[in-house]
């Protein structure tokens, strides 16, 4: 499944409230309908595979490159390469742009994890820019991470690839695939959402030097256009005031039991929205172990995400995971904190 940082049911939903024109949605609904079958393949091979590091040869070196798809679609990916591990600045801001943050992001897993890159083995890191004409998303395509210019009525010009915290969820994805795998379906696919937005965050508050207690935990901060009215895409803190249309849940009261049922409306039985509840988790458990989140909480979802989460995991298996890796690294009341934001979140 390919995983785009705006959701098909919110560009319907724009649609239907008069903000955007149809016209201006089809190029990312069928996008989404073209690429959702590679990457679901890709991600059940690696799955069945079932390599782990130990397996794999020593880690590559480390490797970044941007390309130029020129307002091309899938069929044109990668397009032409601009900039390489090794090459100095860009004339192109979105080159830069990309390049910088798919460096951060691979800093912040090899320094603050140690893993390399999306695979744990140094995959090469490839990002495209100028996707399609003023296309207003972002997506991991289950290869690699590309960027649309956004067309000022979703999204800023060159906001998505220039937001640190954009692009650092798109990595993720690549990271789950590689990991849990957890399958884009009802709840198992909210938590690889989830996952994708917390060290999303998690590599923008390293790269700002963000205590818990500092960050924002906004998802695309400052980056939407005159017809998405808001301060972001997604608030981990308080979800469902990120915007005009956000109707995330913080918890399992207002979860919606939606069909995954290929409408578009319908989310995937709900990933997007329903992140929002494991992503207040997270927020929880963040704020009250306290210091910087990348150092306790962020190293606890690793450990679930690599080593316990299953590709049919739910909230409950991931609150127990959680805990459970909590337990191992930190102790006992580090576990505690964390079983309680999932009760406080009604998932226990």
């Amino acid at each position: 499944m390919v995983c785009f940082i705006l959701p098909a049911h919110l560009l319907i939903e724009l649609v239907e409230a008069g903000n955007i024109e149809l016209r201006d949605a089809v190029p990312t609904l069928l996008a989404s309908a073209a690429l959702r079958a590679r990457r679901t393949t890709l991600t059940e091979a690696i799955q069945f595979l079932g390599l782990d590091a130990g397996q794999l040869p020593t880690p590559a070196a480390e490797f970044k490159a941007v390309y130029d798809v020129q307002g091309g679609d899938e069929r044109n990916l990668p397009g032409v390469m601009r900039r390489k591990e090794g090459d100095g600045v860009f004339s192109d801001p979105a080159v830069n742009d990309a390049f910088d943050n798919a460096d951060r992001t691979y800093d912040f897993y090899r320094d603050v994890l140690g893993r390399h890159s999306v695979d744990g083995n140094g995959l090469k890191l490839i990002s495209s820019v100028h996707f399609g004409r003023g296309f207003d998303n972002a997506f991991w395509d289950g290869t690699q991470m590309v960027y649309g210019d956004g067309s000022g009525k979703i999204f800023q010009p060159g906001a998505l690839a220039h937001d640190t915290s954009v692009v650092g969820h798109e990595i993720t994805h690549g990271v789950v695939q590689y990991t849990a795998g957890l399958r884009y379906h009802k709840q198992s696919g909210a938590l690889n959402e989830s996952i994708a937005d917390v060290f999303g965050s998690l590599v923008k508050q390293h790269t700002l030097g963000q205590s818990a207690d500092q960050a924002d935990w906004l998802i695309g901060a400052g980056i939407l256009g005159t017809q998405l009215q808001g301060v972001a895409l997604r608030s981990m803190k308080d979800p469902g005031t990120a915007h005009q249309l956000d109707r995330q849940p913080a918890h399992m009261r207002a979860y919606a039991d939606l069909p995954d049922d290929g409408n578009p409306r319908n989310d995937n039985g709900g990933v997007h929205i329903n992140s929002g509840i494991p992503n207040k988790a997270f927020y929880l458990t963040a704020t009250r172990l306290g210091g910087n989140a990348w150092e306790r909480a962020g190293r606890i979802w690793y450990d679930a995400l690599a080593t316990k989460l299953r590709v049919n995991s739910d909230f409950a298996e991931a609150a127990a995971a959680t805990a459970a890796s909590a337990q191992s690294l930190f102790g006992a009341e580090a576990a505690g904190v964390v079983r309680a934001s999932w009760n406080d979140v009604g998932v226990s």
